[in-house]
């Protein structure tokens, strides 16, 4: 597959992708010359320089990923790629270290005014008493957004001693305190008892021009604010007016509004330090960004689940569940097969067991794929299988239970027929090694190791069936790798499973179901 690298991305991340596809870098095209030829890529890599708007996905006929080499996605239309079931995914953990520490040093930066100082000795003045800094020691650190990197950031000012502060209305006070944070219910609280307030908090309509002029003056004169999460959090006019009024001592950006930019209220200004986006500008960072992203970019065109998808139901993914998720996509495939004439308005997905522990609405959209993907013009990622049920009128019911009798988990997938039958098929995953197996197929146990290529029979049970099933298939010279039968009572309604080397033609299926007098035969490709 052809994948565009449209802005600067890591040799390392460049070499990944290009292990298995074919990669173009072509830098600093114009929208128009990226609209051109968007249709000629399976995948668009960028960072921040390049915009993906809805125009270019739509010109994009064969995209099935964009990916971000950074952690936000503010310049990819994530709600249009949605709707085209594009997987749009970044590297939400790439720079996390470097934008922790680059904050780090600007808030040793600004408590001591170093380059105000810097610039006045090398412009020859000698200003010992004019930039007297403060200590960082037993003064309050308010942190905005206790998330990974806020974290960092909170760890590594524990060391110099600070108090630590923090509001984030999706952090336990249990995890918190933990981290010896004291966690307090609004943003004006921590503004009002901190020294140095952090902002690490993504940005969305509702922290868009959070820190105003208003929010500013509940700080106190003596408080130093820091912004290296998103520029438009903090309105640069409204901090500029308040550094220059003495609302607040001073204040340290890493992330503006419009960027690039060389122009800002905030350039100039004595207590105010600037730096140009640098929070993810390490070696390491750019090349774990890099690579992070190859390995995401190279999982969604093989059409796996990627961790980092930012517009997948389910969010991430426990690690208990993945093992779960070819087997998801196997049992769906499984039974759109099996109820051949169509199936009812509702699918019940039980999880079973240990897994019903766990976050398990991806195995839900695993099963949606191999469901849809049989049946659909249209290729079913993670992404639009949701979208293509609800167009289908196809409701996805689901159901946890921590009880298995047989197995530590199960997967079960059933639905109804067009013409009333029950239709049922379950599986399992094996410890260690990760076995799949088949455990129930229409409605009746099995044992049998899903493959790319199967056949089912429902048949009457009675001697000499497995040897005529097995004659047909070495006549038309396809090799049975394995075969199973269960039953529910001897000469009862019987099922057979095998696992097969290869694809059966259709016409050699109709002989050996006619040989052996089956209700029923399906060959199936689960791959």
């Amino acid at each position: 597959m052809r994948i565009l690298v449209a802005d600067q991305l890591a040799d390392a991340g460049v070499a990944a992708l290009a292990e298995v596809h074919d990669v173009d870098v072509r830098t600093g095209l114009d929208k128009d010359d990226l609209v051109a030829i968007a249709g000629d890529y399976d995948a668009i890599v960028v960072r921040s320089q390049t915009t993906i708007d809805q125009e270019v996905i739509a010109a994009a006929s064969r995209l099935k990923v964009v990916a971000r080499a950074g952690v936000g996605l503010d310049n990819v239309d994530v709600d249009a790629a949605t709707k085209a079931g594009v997987i749009v995914c970044n590297a939400p953990q790439s720079n996390i270290v470097s934008a922790a520490e680059h904050t780090v040093a600007l808030l040793l930066t600004l408590a001591r005014n170093i380059p105000q100082a810097h610039a006045a000795l090398t412009a020859g003045r000698w200003e010992r008493s004019t930039w007297t800094g403060t200590e960082l020691h037993d003064k309050t650190l308010g942190v905005l957004g206790l998330g990974r990197i806020g974290t960092l950031v909170a760890q590594r000012c524990h060391a110099f001693g600070m108090r630590l502060l923090a509001y984030d209305p999706f952090v336990a006070p249990e995890r918190a305190a933990r981290l010896g944070v004291e966690l307090v219910q609004t943003i004006d609280e921590v503004l009002e008892r901190a020294d140095f307030v952090t902002v690490h908090l993504p940005k969305t309509p509702d922290t868009l021009g959070l820190l105003d002029r208003d929010r500013l003056a509940k700080m106190k004169p003596t408080a130093r604010l820091l912004n290296v999460a998103r520029g438009g959090i903090v309105v640069e006019s409204d901090l500029a007016d308040a550094l220059r009024d003495g609302v607040i001592a001073g204040a340290a950006i890493d992330v503006f509004a419009s960027e690039p930019t060389t122009e800002s209220p905030l350039f100039g200004l004595p207590t105010a330090i600037v730096t140009p986006h640098l929070g993810a500008s390490t070696e390491e960072a750019q090349d774990k960004a890099g690579t992070q992203v190859a390995d995401y970019v190279k999982l969604a065109l093989a059409g796996e689940f990627v961790p980092s998808a930012v517009n997948v139901q389910g969010g991430p993914i426990d690690d208990d569940i993945k093992p779960f998720l070819p087997l998801g996509e196997e049992l769906g495939r499984l039974l759109t097969a099996l109820g051949d004439q169509g199936l009812g308005a509702e699918i019940t997905v039980e999880f079973n067991g240990a897994i019903a522990e766990a976050d398990c609405r991806v195995l839900g959209l695993a099963v949606l794929k191999g469901l849809l993907s049989p049946v659909s013009g249209e290729p079913v990622t993670f992404v639009n299988a949701p979208l293509l049920a609800e167009a289908r009128g196809l409701n996805l019911r689901e159901i946890s239970d921590p009880h298995s009798e047989d197995y530590v988990s199960v997967l079960r997938v059933s639905g109804v027929t067009r013409d009333g039958r029950p239709i049922r098929v379950a599986g399992t995953v094996l410890q260690p090694g990760a076995r799949e197996r088949l455990i129930e197929v229409w409605n009746t146990p099995v044992d049998v190791e899903p493959t790319a290529y199967m056949a089912f029979f429902r048949y009457r049970d009675r001697p000499g069936v497995i040897g005529t099933v097995g004659n047909g298939f070495g006549e038309a010279g396809v090799n049975i790798a394995a075969a199973q039968v269960g039953r529910s009572e001897i000469e009862g309604e019987a099922i057979m499973a095998l696992s097969l080397d290869e694809a059966v033609p259709p016409e050699v299926l109709e002989r050996i179901v006619d040989r052996i007098g089956a209700t029923e035969g399906r060959a199936i490709t689960l791959a």
